[in-house]
């Protein structure tokens, strides 16, 4: 049953979701905004049945018998899924609502003033996001998390971990600022951008991370002064990729400088002063 959703407001939206009889939408700790009489709330460690696991086969589900070896498995996959979110820095529990006797309303939104989109999943294809882009989804949607691997990681910042949606249904993501969509085949098939520019992929795209230049005059030049550090996001291949057009640490940085705290000094670049 397709999830239905209106995705309101302009400068900090909200996802306004309708729920019929029995149907579940879950969402990460500290995205719900408000829900009708009708629609129950409980909070829960584990993610959905069958999701919450890392990329390349979820957590360990309980199954294969009851009894005391079950309830034992059962405790011992929630306990990974949530030390894998932990791991991640996401929430350690998921909030489930239900309609119950009728239809519902539930609304959701974001921590940081920008867009939302809702992804339809049909089954064939998954959708990474960057770390607390997640908002909500239904329950049919498996809500996993991807190590990228140390040396991307170490290099890119945002890159080391990622949100992974598999299974079919809705999913509901949040950004900064506003959305841009782009194929890397229209252009190459390659495009390069800011590490923190980075909201969502399909599965497809090869996402790593590249130095700036070499160690040369250049390169120096654009690690010190060019305000993007040593590293750039690549993306390659042919799918539908997010951008966001603002970065939490500009958000931050602009936030300090208004409140008369900036220490970016003159170069806003690598040798960034921010104790933070």
């Amino acid at each position: 049953m397709t999830l239905q959703q209106e995705i309101v407001g302009n400068a900090m939206q909200m996802a306004v979701v309708s729920l019929h009889p029995g149907q579940t939408v879950y969402c990460e700790a500290g995205k719900f905004l408000f829900k009708t009489t009708g629609v129950t709330m409980e909070t829960r460690l584990s993610g959905p049945p069958g999701g919450g696991g890392a990329a390349g086969g979820g957590a360990p589900q309980a199954g294969g018998g009851g009894g005391m070896g079950g309830m034992l498995r059962q405790a011992m996959g929630t306990a990974m899924q949530a030390g894998q979110r932990a791991l991640a820095g996401e929430s350690l529990a998921f909030q489930y609502f239900t309609a119950v006797g009728g239809e519902g309303t539930v609304g959701f939104a974001g921590v940081l003033p920008g867009e939302m989109r809702a992804l339809e999943l049909d089954g064939t294809r998954a959708w990474f996001a960057e770390k607390d882009a997640f908002v909500a989804a239904e329950s049919s949607v498996r809500f996993g998390i991807a190590f990228q691997g140390g040396r991307t990681g170490r290099s890119g910042g945002e890159g080391f971990v990622l949100e992974k949606f598999t299974g079919q249904g809705t999913v509901i993501i949040a950004g900064a600022g506003n959305f841009i969509d782009l194929n890397p085949a229209d252009f190459g098939g390659r495009i390069e951008v800011d590490t923190g520019c980075v909201v969502a992929f399909e599965d497809g795209i090869r996402y790593g991370v590249q130095r700036i230049g070499g160690l040369n005059r250049q390169g120096l030049m654009n690690a010190v002064f060019g305000g993007e550090g040593l590293s750039l996001a690549t993306l390659e291949g042919d799918g539908q990729v997010i951008l966001q057009s603002l970065t939490i640490e500009g958000l931050a940085n602009a936030l300090r400088k208004a409140q008369g705290g900036d220490k970016l000094g003159p170069t806003g670049g690598l040798f960034s002063t921010n104790e933070g």
